[in-house]
């Protein structure tokens, strides 16, 4: 799928200077947009869900804003093929889970769009150190 396609059937958009014209690549297996990575959900084991599943909505479901509301990491899928649970963490680093029939998308106005294989997947933010304090700092576009 082209960008520009992705773009039109979302009704999100990311900024001028990307490519519409490019395929937006589908990955199976770990990712990275921005400081928000995406991996399998097998590799965290035995999950203790918070809640159960619910549908991803039509318009898809904002992962993470940054600083004053910019820059939002969205997943968007097709009606009925994605479903999305909240994971317990604390280390405060997860964000969702979601299983996926078909392929999802995780699109960001900077970034441009990922695709995400079928499976089961969760997303976290990166953690880094505070400048000077030592004390872990987390971390979104």
């Amino acid at each position: 799928m082209f960008l520009a396609e992705l773009l039109d059937r979302t009704g999100l958009d990311v900024l001028d200077h990307l490519d519409r014209q490019v395929t937006v690549p589908v990955i199976d297996g770990l990712q990275a947009q921005g400081d928000l990575i995406v991996l399998p959900l097998g590799l965290l084991g035995s999950v203790p869900w918070r809640g159960g599943w619910w549908e991803l909505p039509a318009e898809g479901r904002e992962l993470v804003r940054g600083e004053a509301g910019n820059n939002p990491h969205t997943l968007v899928a097709d009606r009925g093929t994605c479903r999305i649970g909240w994971l317990p963490d604390p280390e405060r680093l997860a964000i969702a889970a979601f299983e996926n029939t078909a392929p999802a998308w995780l699109i960001h106005p900077e970034h441009g769009a990922t695709g995400i294989a079928p499976g089961a997947w969760f997303v976290r933010r990166q953690r880094e150190m505070g400048a000077g304090f030592r004390k872990p700092v987390l971390v979104a576009d």
